[in-house]
């Protein structure tokens, strides 16, 4: 498809990319939450750039282990589901990951997870890398699931 030709007006794309965006926001939700409350609650001295960090790092890691286990479930080799987890998705991953650490810092300081913060953290995680995901499936048919 030429530059020419695409269009960001695809209901049926815009439908799908929001689908395996889902996906990704859930896999990386999991342990970026995860990593965060574990510090939170043992209230282990640990700088919140490091805890962060960390948070971004899990996330990472659960969403490529869930986008592996859904493309097995779709018969894929655990090879080919995972070189697929980890290639079409990386900037998607690392791109809603910095959003929502992004917003829990300028909301709360930083790694602190409540209830008024992480409807907005999911919101801006998945928003952000949304348009990339869209334009990926339209432009190349790639996506993670």
């Amino acid at each position: 498809m030429s530059s020419k030709t695409f269009s960001w007006s695809c209901k049926h794309t815009w439908s799908r990319s929001a689908k395996n965006t889902f996906w990704c926001l859930l896999g990386c939700s999991i342990g970026d939450f995860g990593t965060i409350l574990f510090f939170q609650l043992t209230k282990i001295p640990f700088p919140v750039l490091a805890i962060m960090v960390l948070a971004i790092i899990n996330g990472i890691i659960t969403s490529i282990i869930l986008e592996t286990i859904i493309l097995l479930r779709q018969n894929f080799s655990f090879k080919q589901a995972f070189k697929t987890a980890v290639g079409m998705s990386l900037i998607s991953m690392v791109s809603m990951e910095i959003a929502m650490n992004a917003t829990d810092y300028f909301l709360t300081g930083g790694a602190i997870l409540t209830w008024r913060v992480i409807p907005i953290m999911l919101a801006v995680g998945f928003v952000t890398p949304w348009p990339y995901n869209y334009w990926r499936l339209k432009k190349y048919n790639e996506a993670c699931h």
